[in-house]
């Protein structure tokens, strides 16, 4: 049989070790054309721009 978890993880151990996996402010930037907040390598939702070129209409 193929090594598994001896143990169940309780619902709170597995919480602690998640929440070390979000995404702070810190990496986050600014829109060259509007100057919104937006995720890295993401297209802005306030105006639609990727990388100074229009993809959402």
């Amino acid at each position: 049989m193929p090594p598994g978890p001896k143990s169940r993880i309780s619902r709170s151990r597995r919480g602690m070790r998640r929440s070390q996996k979000k995404l702070s402010f810190h990496g986050w930037g600014q829109c060259a054309n509007c100057g919104a907040t937006v995720r890295p390598h993401y297209i802005c939702l306030s105006c639609g721009y990727y990388k100074n070129r229009q993809i959402l209409g």
